[in-house]
């Protein structure tokens, strides 16, 4: 894949598909900015990154102000910014008659507006540039909706509208918008679960078993090469075929 050099910035990048994603892109030689609300975790995953170089730095994606002075930050580094990947998101699930409004505001304002606005601030750099490529989260519970989880689905559903509506925006100055939407993927998360969930999970898929990390990392990859160059305001499903 041709990212070698390329300045990527990965949000909520410390564990999990994000951990895996940065690792993805040290393995082609892409320049790596790992972000993520504590300082920490990411210098625990530069340590287990086995010699690859990366940079880090927090970043809160729902406050505006930071995520500029952190991008502003990359920019006066690298002098530019090719690729951003908004992975950072939480969860915070409820039935709809069981669910807060907080449990409504955290998940919208993390998974939806922060993306909105670090896409919007990297847009900026990337239309002075003519280039660029924004690659965001979704899900397969944005397409299809899933059991108490309002509120991740409007907000991943809410990503998977906006980013077309980005690829159309976009366009003319060069910059291409794509998202992903993972199926279910074994994670730390998943780890927790009870056998019995586990097991229903692999179910949804003909393949029968959960997706790795690694597979959203290589998807990612291939939607930031030039071998996707006309590929914009596409939504790639990672998903063993669960959705059929």
């Amino acid at each position: 894949m041709t990212v070698k050099n390329k300045v990527v910035l990965i949000t909520g990048a410390a564990r999990g598909i994000g951990a895996a994603t940065a690792k993805r892109f040290l393995e082609e030689e892409a320049i790596v900015i790992l972000t993520d609300l504590e300082m920490e975790p990411l210098r625990k995953l530069q340590k287990e990154l086995n010699g690859h170089t990366s940079e880090v730095m927090t970043m809160n994606v729902a406050d505006r102000t930071n995520v500029k002075t952190q991008l502003q930050a990359i920019i006066d580094k690298h002098g530019r910014l090719d690729v951003v990947i908004n992975n950072a998101g939480v969860t915070a699930d409820a039935t709809l008659g069981k669910m807060t409004d907080e449990q409504w505001d955290l998940v919208l304002t993390v998974n939806l507006k922060g993306a909105f606005i670090v896409g919007q601030a990297a847009s900026e750099q990337m239309k002075k540039q003519k280039s660029g490529v924004i690659l965001n989260a979704a899900s397969i519970v944005g397409l299809y909706g899933n059991f108490g989880q309002s509120n991740y689905a409007a907000s991943k559903g809410g990503l998977i509208t906006m980013t077309k509506t980005w690829a159309k925006e976009l366009g003319k100055y060069n910059i291409r918008v794509n998202a992903v939407a993972p199926g279910f993927i074994e994670t730390e998360m998943t780890a927790k679960m009870p056998d019995k969930i586990l097991t229903h999970m692999k179910n949804q898929s003909p393949l029968k078993r959960l997706g790795q990390p690694e597979d959203i990392a290589n998807a990612y990859v291939f939607l930031a090469s030039d071998q996707a160059a006309f590929i914009s305001g596409a939504v790639l499903s990672v998903d063993g075929a669960a959705h059929i």
